[in-house]
C-alpha cells in the first residue's frame, strides 16, 4: 500500500513543475514588449510639447504688439421721430425696416383743425392790416390838421399885430384930438379881440398836437397788431405744416409703433431711424491702452459676417470709464474697496465705403484687433456729425 501510494504520488509532483515554469517562461516576452510603448509615449509628448512651442511662437509673433476684446459692438445713430403736433394718423406710408430716403413723406396727420386755425389767421391778420390803414390815415389827417391851426395861429398873431400898430397910431391921434373917442374904443376893442384870437389858434395847435401824438401811438398799436397777426399766421402755417412728417435722413426705420387712426400727441415716438453710419465701441481695459493712440489701425471680426476682416481706425477715447458715467456709478469711498480693472469705451471708425458696411447693424458683437506696435496714422475716414435734419416742410 505504501509502494502504490508512492506511485500515485510520483506523478502529482511532476506535474506541479511545469504550472510553477508557465509564470516564468511568459515573464520575458511581456517585459520586452513595453520597452516599445514606452518609448512611442515619449516620443508622442515629445512632438505635442514640440507642437506646443511652435504654436505658443506663432501666436507671439501674430499677436505682439496688438490689443484685442470681445467687449465691443456696432453702433449707430438712432433717431427717435415724434410728431410736434397732438392729432389724429391720416396715413402711414412705410413699413417695419424699410429704406427710406431723406425728405421722404413718412406719415400725414389729420390737417382739418390747422386749417381751420390757419384760415383764422389769415383773417385776423386782413383785419390787422386794416387797421393799420386806418391808423395811417388818422396819422396823415392830424398832421395836415397841425398845419393848418399852425397857418391859423400864424395869420392870427400877423392880425393882432396889425391891431397892436393901429392902437398905438389911433391912441397919438386921440390925444391930439384928430380922432374921436369912439374910434379910439373901436381899435382898442379890435386890438384885444385879435389877442384872444392869437391864443385861442395856440390852444388849438397844442391840440392838434396831441391829437398827432395820439394818432402815432394808434398806428403804432396798429402796427404791433400786425405783426403780432403775422406771427399768428406764420403759427398757424408751422402748425400746418407739422402734419406731414418727413424722413430727417437717409436710412432704415426700426420700432415702428404707429397705424392709421391713432391718436399721436407731441413727443411720442412714433419710430426710430437708423441712418448707415456706423462704427465700433470697444470696451478696453484701461491696462490695454498704455500703446494706444488715436488713429491707430484696427481689424475687426464681425461674428455676423464671418471669414471677412473689416478696416478700420482708432477714432477716439472716452474721457472716463464705462462705469463712471452709468446711472448709479461706484463709491470707492465707501465699505470695504476691491480694485476691479476698469474698461474704458474706445471709439473705432471704419475705413470701408459704405457698400461694404450694410450688412453691419447696431448691437452686432464684434473682436477689434488694434495695432499698437506702429505709430498712429490718421485714417482716411474721420467721424462726421449727422447734417441738419428736415423737420418740416422740404
Amino acid at each position: 500500500m505504501s509502494a502504490s501510494s508512492a506511485t500515485v504520488s510520483a506523478p502529482t509532483l511532476k506535474s506541479s513543475g511545469p504550472e510553477r515554469s508557465t509564470p516564468a517562461g511568459n515573464a520575458g516576452p511581456q517585459t520586452a514588449s513595453s520597452k516599445p510603448k514606452r518609448s512611442r509615449r515619449f516620443l508622442l509628448l515629445g512632438v505635442l510639447g514640440g507642437a506646443l512651442l511652435v504654436g505658443g511662437a506663432v501666436w507671439y509673433f501674430l499677436n505682439a504688439g496688438y490689443e484685442t476684446t470681445d467687449d465691443a459692438a456696432i453702433e449707430a445713430h438712432v433717431i427717435e421721430v415724434s410728431p410736434k403736433v397732438s392729432a389724429h394718423v391720416k396715413a402711414v406710408h412705410f413699413d417695419d425696416n424699410y429704406q427710406v430716403k431723406r425728405g421722404d413723406l413718412l406719415i400725414e396727420l389729420d390737417p382739418r383743425d390747422f386749417e381751420v386755425n390757419l384760415a383764422s389767421a389769415q383773417a385776423n391778420l386782413a383785419s390787422a392790416k386794416g387797421k393799420l390803414a386806418q391808423a395811417e390815415a388818422q396819422q396823415n389827417v392830424a398832421q395836415a390838421g397841425i398845419g393848418q391851426t399852425k397857418a391859423d395861429l400864424a395869420s392870427s398873431q400877423a392880425t393882432a399885430d396889425n391891431a397892436q400898430a393901429d392902437l398905438k397910431r389911433n391912441e397919438q391921434l386921440y390925444q391930439t384930438h384928430v380922432i374921436d373917442r369912439r374910434e379910439y374904443d373901436a381899435s382898442v376893442a379890435q386890438a384885444k379881440s385879435d389877442v384872444a384870437n392869437v391864443e385861442s389858434n395856440a390852444k388849438k395847435v397844442a391840440s392838434q398836437e396831441a391829437q398827432v401824438q395820439l394818432a402815432a401811438a394808434q398806428y403804432s398799436a396798429a402796427s404791433a397788431a400786425e405783426k403780432q397777426a403775422e406771427a399768428q399766421l406764420r403759427q398757424a402755417e408751422l402748425q400746418l405744416s407739422y402734419t406731414q412728417i418727413y424722413a430727417p435722413f437717409d436710412g432704415r426705420v426700426t420700432k415702428k409703433s404707429v397705424e392709421p387712426g391713432d391718436y399721436v400727441q407731441p413727443g411720442q415716438t412714433l419710430f426710430s431711424l437708423v441712418p448707415p453710419e456706423v462704427w465700433v465701441i470697444a470696451n478696453f481695459k484701461e491696462t490695454q491702452l498704455k500703446n494706444m493712440r488715436a488713429g491707430q489701425p484696427v481689424s475687426i471680426k464681425v461674428d455676423a459676417v464671418p471669414g471677412h476682416d473689416f478696416k478700420a481706425h482708432v477714432d477716439s477715447f472716452q474721457v472716463g470709464t464705462g462705469g463712471r458715467f452709468t446711472l448709479l456709478p461706484p463709491e470707492n469711498a465707501t465699505g470695504n474697496f476691491v480694485k476691479v480693472v476698469q474698461r474704458v469705451p474706445v471709439k473705432i471708425v471704419f475705413d470701408e465705403p459704405s457698400s461694404k458696411l450694410e450688412r453691419l447693424w447696431a448691437g452686432e458683437s464684434v473682436e477689434p484687433k488694434v495695432n499698437v506696435g506702429i505709430s498712429s496714422a490718421l485714417g482716411d475716414r474721420l467721424a462726421q456729425p449727422l447734417p441738419p435734419a428736415i423737420l418740416g416742410e422740404r
